[in-house]
């Protein structure tokens, strides 16, 4: 692999291209770590207060009732978005597993499979599970086989 960086004078936003000739595990690599440069900041509420914590922390977003929450393995935090912004805003290791929750796939311990029904989700250190729907599974098991 190549790298060449390139200075230019009057350039707005700076811009990466990857020139390849397939995207294989390495690009994929690349791709999401330049993304996580520029992940959004964003702020979390818990009563009176706000939080600005590392997105790495977030076990999963999931919506109860019109309010979304952002739980932690210790907490959960109300959030000032909606589940569909979110989708548009967080890195690509969140991925909606289900019509009321996006989960941190760097956070997934384990998945106790359920062939006819949703399938349980748990994370390392804490009691907290939920669960990924049949319609979600293929596409968190492709995020997962290629989150090494």
């Amino acid at each position: 692999m190549k790298l060449r960086i390139e200075l230019t004078d009057g350039t707005m936003e700076d811009e990466v291209v990857i020139r390849c000739g397939r995207v294989d595990g390495n690009v994929q690599k690349l791709q999401e770590f330049i993304l996580s440069l520029s992940a959004p900041r964003m702020t979390f509420y818990k009563e009176s207060q706000e939080f600005y914590l590392p997105l790495e922390e977030i076990l999963f977003f999931e919506t109860e009732g019109e309010l979304v929450f952002a739980h932690t393995a210790g907490d959960a935090y109300k959030v000032k978005h909606r589940l569909y912004e979110l989708e548009e805003i967080l890195p690509r290791i969140f991925v909606r597993v289900a019509k009321g929750t996006i989960v941190n796939t760097k956070q997934i311990y384990a998945i106790n499979r359920n062939l006819t029904a949703s399938s349980r989700i748990s994370f390392p250190n804490t009691h907290k599970h939920i669960y990924v729907s049949r319609h979600y599974y293929k596409t968190l098991r492709e995020k997962l086989g290629n989150r090494e």
